[in-house]
């Protein structure tokens, strides 16, 4: 641990690292309390891989026309806004099945993605620090996006947060009380939508759905209440991100998969412990 605190202290990308796992902590915690609670963890699983599109997009048009402002985060962010506009829109107004719509959302990102980077010019893309994460990658420029983007969604978050809550539990009666439970879950969409960015760094596309969910699925283990299950998720995050990097800098394992791992195990040993009725 001596080595890892020295790191923290000397190289900035393990300071960069530390920062945005901390910083972004809260974010995954509150999102992912309602993501579990609303149970709509296959919708945002389409639109982590969707991001790839919107990755590939970016890094082939700012290398052709020279958008230097088009970074592969701005990719990002703008897919999977839309790709979570596309599922909520034709599941609430078209009437197609979410499942097809779904399917159909993340193969499309995942193959349009995939052939923006093969003909992009330049250098070529290391496409494993996006499927895979590296949050060891993290650059001073990258705590910043995850410090703006955080706090765009946990001001959302808590300018919205009753109605919110009432779409996560009970649409019927949100409705009756005059609130517009489209409305509000198509914000929750675009908001899973911004957070599924910020966990692409950490954790990757095949990943950032573990780390979003299981925290929260470990919370609701022990509470009923919504906040209650934000706390405790935070914490759990808080815990997986910073000891998972500490932990795996000692043992020179890749990060991403090692966080995903320590939450899954904790979650797997909640099931020891009796369910909060």
């Amino acid at each position: 641990m001596t080595e890892f605190l020295e790191a923290v202290q000397t190289i900035p990308l393990i300071r960069y690292a530390l920062l945005a796992g901390i910083v972004s902590s809260l974010t995954f915690g509150v999102v992912g309390s309602f993501v579990v609670t609303r149970r709509i963890g296959y919708i945002a699983a389409a639109i982590a891989h969707s991001i790839l599109g919107g990755i590939g997009a970016a890094i082939y048009f700012s290398r052709v026309y020279e958008l230097t402002w088009l970074t592969p985060t701005v990719g990002a962010v703008v897919a999977a806004l839309l790709s979570a506009g596309i599922i909520g829109w034709v599941t609430l107004r078209a009437g197609e099945r979410e499942d097809t719509i779904i399917g159909a959302i993340w193969a499309f990102g995942m193959s349009v993605g995939l052939l923006f980077i093969h003909y992009a010019p330049g250098k070529a893309v290391n496409l494993e620090s996006f499927i895979f994460g590296n949050i060891l990658l993290t650059s001073k420029s990258d705590v910043i996006a995850t410090v703006v983007l955080g706090l765009i969604i946990l001001t959302l978050v808590g300018l919205f947060y009753h109605k919110l809550v009432a779409v996560c539990f009970d649409e019927e009666f949100a409705s009756l009380r005059g609130v517009s439970s489209n409305v509000y879950y198509l914000l929750l969409l675009a908001i899973t939508a911004i957070s599924m960015v910020l966990l692409v760094r950490v954790t990757g596309i095949i990943l950032s759905l573990a780390l979003l969910v299981l925290p929260a699925a470990t919370a609701s283990r022990f509470s009923r209440q919504l906040w209650t299950i934000m706390f405790i998720a935070v914490g759990l995050t808080l815990l997986y991100n910073t000891g998972g990097l500490a932990l795996s800098f000692q043992l020179d394992v890749p990060t991403g998969p090692f966080i995903v791992l320590a939450a899954s195990v904790v979650y797997g040993l909640s099931f020891l412990v009796k369910r909060k009725s």
